[in-house]
């Protein structure tokens, strides 16, 4: 009898220690309830933050807003195609100038192997850049290929001439083109004598850094030349990496002592998206030293960025566009992307199309 009723109180005990936690737990369970519905009552949810709009920087009417798109002919022979952010195929120079772009750079090389960039492709690729209402800038690489810091290879008919000759023919060669366009109602607004001559052009002969004094003849011949066929044509002598304040200085102390004249310092700057707001700030700085050094404007003729990337792109150009344009008394002449064009195509990768031929987000920087 003893051991049932301790069996009963201990069971009594048992159950009401179980019936304490059920409600501590009901309890504790009521308080967490209670408070988050105090602390949502009377709020709303929070609105969602719309995209915020881009606005393409405000440049001044002058402000050459341009692209290099010389490969566009090759590239349509081998069937390529362009089309607007709509999807609706166009001409490339009618969609560059859709885009914002006013002006369009175009390489010349003296005779290529496989024709394209000779004076005829030239010719056909500027009438169709004048019929779009586009300004023309003419990049004489004096080469039958590519030129620039790396290599100044003479053309393969120029690379016996003796010195003399050599800066004749060149010159020859600059007037024969410039007449070729001339007839057929094109003047250029702009024309580079050399490509990215860091080091000078049409080796070893014209080797900056070898002799100064020959480069310089060449610059001068160059300058002749374009001024005898229009005067009105500025003439651009184009060194790389415009952050290089240094390079610069050098190359145009060089040229301004051995006596040659220039109407534009052009620039190249490819920077990357990790490193382009220090290399803009540096080219601006570059910018405002050669305009007050030579009492020259400058022009940026070559940019790019990875299109892999193209809202950085975007905020690349955006940013150097700005500056450029910045620059006092509209000495900051413009801006020009590298070859925009170029997708899925011969491996370049810092164009500004998408694989399926249609512009980037990055050309929205160019937009008015």
């Amino acid at each position: 009898m003893i051991y049932i009723c301790v069996c009963l109180r201990a069971a009594n005990i048992e159950s009401k220690v179980l019936g304490m936690k059920k409600a501590f737990w009901v309890y504790c369970a009521s308080t967490i309830f209670l408070i988050l519905s105090c602390s949502n009552k009377g709020s709303t949810p929070a609105p969602a933050q719309p995209t915020p709009t881009y606005t393409p920087p405000v440049v001044s009417s002058t402000f050459a807003k341009g692209a290099d798109i010389s490969w566009v002919t090759q590239m349509e022979t081998s069937g390529y195609k362009f089309y607007d952010k709509s999807g609706n195929q166009q001409d490339l120079f009618t969609l560059m100038k859709g885009l914002g772009m006013n002006s369009i750079r175009l390489r010349a090389w003296v005779n290529p192997s496989d024709g394209w960039c000779n004076t005829a492709d030239v010719l056909a690729k500027a009438l169709r850049a004048k019929n779009a209402g586009m300004k023309i800038m003419i990049d004489f690489h004096y080469s039958d290929s590519w030129a620039d810091p790396g290599k100044q290879p003479k053309p393969a008919a120029w690379a016996i001439l003796n010195f003399a000759t050599l800066v004749t023919t060149m010159h020859d060669y600059t007037v024969g083109v410039m007449n070729t366009l001339k007839t057929n109602g094109i003047t250029p607004d702009w024309v580079q004598v050399g490509n990215e001559t860091n080091d000078g052009m049409l080796w070893e002969d014209g080797r900056a850094s070898t002799n100064m004094a020959n480069f310089a003849s060449l610059i001068k011949a160059g300058y002749q030349a374009v001024k005898s066929v229009s005067s009105t044509t500025k003439v651009i002598v184009h060194i790389s990496n415009g952050y290089d304040n240094s390079l610069f200085r050098w190359m145009f102390d060089g040229l301004k002592a051995n006596g040659a004249q220039w109407d534009i310092i052009g620039m190249s700057l490819y920077p990357t998206t990790s490193n382009y707001t220090t290399l803009d700030a540096q080219c601006l700085t570059n910018i405002n030293d050669m305009v007050s050094r030579y009492n020259t404007p400058v022009m940026v003729v070559e940019v790019g960025m990875a299109v892999s990337d193209a809202e950085s792109s975007r905020a690349f150009l955006t940013d150097i566009i700005t500056k450029v344009n910045s620059v006092a008394n509209g000495n900051g002449l413009g801006v020009f992307y590298w070859e925009p064009e170029a997708y899925n195509w011969q491996s370049y990768s810092l164009g500004a199309f998408d694989n399926s031929g249609k512009p980037t987000v990055a050309l929205d920087a160019f937009g008015n």
